[in-house]
């Protein structure tokens, strides 16, 4: 049962994660071209890198978890 479930919510976490999309960001300037620059608004950060790094910290703190559970049920 805890397959079933676990194969369910794994499988409809990446059905909804792959149709989240962020916005399309704002034109730059506001479309004010007499000023002469096209910095975005907002500065351009790029998301994903830092959200990478999220999930692999994410990841090896639970790893580091169920290894201390399993270790504490052996003993």
């Amino acid at each position: 049962m805890k397959k079933l479930i676990l194969i369910i919510s794994l499988i409809s976490f990446l059905m909804i994660g792959s149709s989240i999309n962020a916005q399309t960001p704002p034109p730059p300037n506001n479309n004010n071209t007499s000023s002469g620059g096209s910095t975005p608004v907002g500065g351009g950060a790029p998301v994903g890198s830092g959200l990478a790094i999220m999930l692999a910290l994410g990841l090896g703190y639970s790893l580091k978890k169920y290894r201390s559970e399993q270790e504490v049920i052996n003993l």
